[in-house]
């Protein structure tokens, strides 16, 4: 079995608005191991957030191949697409998109509701994705009670409960001040360092992206470079304190 958990070739994105054809993405091809820290960076309409979807299966490729977690997903239904979606992938975005009026336990718990995962096991799994994160003294907290490192937090708790095989963490420190964005790279880190879970960060911070492993820049919907990173970055574990 392939190690890879992405494999993509020659994958384009179009878009038509019916006077005029707007190309997203260029043809790129790469693929990305199981367990491994990749960045994706570029300025804004380079095609990193058309990339994330395609590859987060929020939508699909005009043409190239798509294969995750071995799977040829191209010819997937929408149905399809869905199931393998929230089986084995937890999405992190700047907005932390958390519910209003419901505690960091019910938060994380939400996306348990969607799966296969018997009942009996959501409140065990839910209170380990939060103690996992360091927030296992804000379990009944709302979020108005929260810092925006906390609510980011709680983000990736909720992204970690059906323990999916990868995480697309979306410019995870977009809305944070540096320190806050600091412990939330250490959780990222530490998720990948110690669990093993294979991230895939959006980011236009260099800072932000030499916590992974390799960094892809991308320019115009094509690569521009695909390089390891020489001295990556050590976030401090300062939510452990």
């Amino acid at each position: 079995m392939s190690e890879n958990i992405i494999e993509v070739k020659n994958l384009k994105k179009s878009y038509n608005d019916g006077e005029t054809v707007t190309t997203a993405l260029a043809g790129v091809s790469f693929e990305v191991r199981k367990g491994e820290f990749l960045a994706i960076m570029g300025p804004s309409g380079s095609g990193k957030s058309t990339l994330l979807h395609l590859l987060g299966l929020l939508d699909q490729a005009t043409s190239g191949s798509y294969r995750f977690v071995g799977k040829n997903v191209n010819s997937f239904s929408s149905d399809e697409l869905a199931d393998l979606r929230n089986r084995e992938i937890g999405f992190v975005f700047q907005s932390f998109n958390l519910l209003s009026r419901t505690t960091v336990l019910e938060n994380v718990k939400l996306p348990l509701y969607y799966s296969a995962i018997p009942e009996h096991e959501w409140d065990k799994r839910a209170r380990e994705a939060v103690e996992s994160v360091g927030l296992g003294n804000r379990m009944d907290h709302g979020q108005a009670e929260l810092s925006g490192g906390e609510r980011q937090r709680v983000a990736i708790a909720r992204a970690l409960v059906t323990d999916p095989e990868i995480i697309f963490a979306d410019e995870p420190t977009g809305n944070l001040d540096s320190k806050s964005g600091k412990q939330v790279m250490s959780v990222i880190q530490h998720l990948n360092e110690e669990h093993g879970k294979t991230i895939v960060l959006i980011t236009h911070e260099t800072s932000t992206a030499e916590h992974a492993e390799r960094i892809i820049r991308l320019m115009d919907g094509a690569i521009e470079s695909d390089t390891k990173v020489k001295n990556r970055l050590t976030a401090e574990d300062e939510f452990k304190k």
